[in-house]
């Protein structure tokens, strides 16, 4: 026979007013914490996803943010131009040149998947959120606005002391040494090719050369000639 639960305990009339209000005092007496926003503006992660910045620069219109975009919110146009050979006899290439870049944020989830796989480092989450709009056709902002935006990208956080360094900056610190090295080496090699040529064309030299030798010229014209006996 199956065991039967104890009778509940009778309920007192108004218990649940007085718990309720039990924590509405309790609300009351802690210090809010209230933004004043905006007249403060709020203290925003590192890491927040406000919009996308774009460095153009970087940019070489590979196409492959907006091929991986999944709501196809990224628009691009490029266009081909010749680049002459950089030395005599060489051929020319042809390089993409960015038109347009728009990104309609009426449409982006803010997946971060552009950033992800741009192999070029041109976009960059921001942490700017007040581009609000009243009409949701401006929402698709070109890229003048976007670079504005990078601009407001935050640094990236230094590096571990103990991690290794990235190999573009081994690269970029090993030429700058060999460039710095070879500078250094130039002027000491034009001075000891310099100094032979320079002692030769001092005006000093010259000059005390030239008095040494009329003197020894003239002094057996004015040195008067031996008597005769005289030995």
């Amino acid at each position: 026979m199956a065991a039967q639960p104890p009778p509940a305990r009778p309920r007192i009339p108004g218990s649940g007013l007085a718990k309720g209000l039990a924590v509405t005092l309790r609300t009351m007496t802690r210090k809010s914490v209230t933004e004043q926003y905006p007249d403060v503006q709020p203290d925003l992660a590192p890491r927040t996803r406000g919009v996308i910045g774009l460095f153009e620069e970087n940019c070489t219109v590979c196409m492959l943010c907006a091929r991986e975009c999944p709501d196809w919110c990224i628009y691009i146009d490029s266009h081909k131009e010749t680049v002459p050979p950089a030395a005599p006899g060489g051929r020319e290439r042809s390089r993409n040149v960015l038109d347009r870049f728009a990104i309609d944020f009426s449409l982006c989830m803010y997946c971060g998947i552009c950033i992800e796989v741009c192999p070029f480092d041109a976009l960059f989450w921001s942490p700017e959120f007040e581009y609000a709009e009243t009409d949701i056709r401006d929402l698709t902002h070109e890229r003048d606005k976007l670079r504005e935006w990078m601009w407001t990208v935050p640094a990236p956080p230094a590096l571990d002391p103990a991690a290794e360094e990235p190999k573009e900056l081994a690269a970029a610190r090993k030429t700058a040494d060999k460039l710095a090295a070879e500078q250094a080496a130039e002027p000491g090699a034009g001075q000891a090719a310099e100094t032979p040529a320079q002692q030769a064309a001092e005006p000093g030299a010259g000059q005390a050369a030239e008095p040494a030798a009329g003197q020894q010229a003239a002094r057996p014209e004015t040195e008067p000639a031996p008597k005769e006996g005289e030995s």
